[in-house]
């Protein structure tokens, strides 16, 4: 993704998932394509924004908690953890955050 997602006024949520995989991309491109594809249409989704190197890192941002349990719980979404944890992954960390502030810079060129 080469764009930087729009929020709302605070308070609202992020999900941060940071990660490391495994060689290969067995699926993997495809996989996370329709997981965002997916979660636009999940009530409470706010946007994405996404970047890897050598580390992954994948925010998702939300209205309030209920909407993330919400997600926690599709089941397309539960497949895709589960091949996470199979084949996708050597390692990774999920945090989940209140955006209490949050403020913009655009160049007008």
């Amino acid at each position: 993704m080469t764009k930087i997602a729009r929020t709302p006024e605070p308070p609202y949520f992020a999900v941060i998932f940071t990660s490391l995989r495994t060689e290969g991309d067995t699926g993997f491109a495809a996989m996370a394509e329709k997981m965002v594809e997916l979660a636009t249409f999940q009530s409470g989704f706010i946007g994405v924004e996404s970047a890897r190197d050598k580390i992954g890192i994948t925010v998702t941002y939300w209205t309030n908690m209920e909407a993330i349990l919400s997600w926690s719980q599709n089941a397309q979404h539960k497949l895709a953890w589960e091949l996470g944890y199979q084949k996708w992954y050597q390692s990774f960390k999920l945090r989940v955050c209140k955006v209490e502030r949050d403020y913009d810079f655009a160049r007008s060129d």
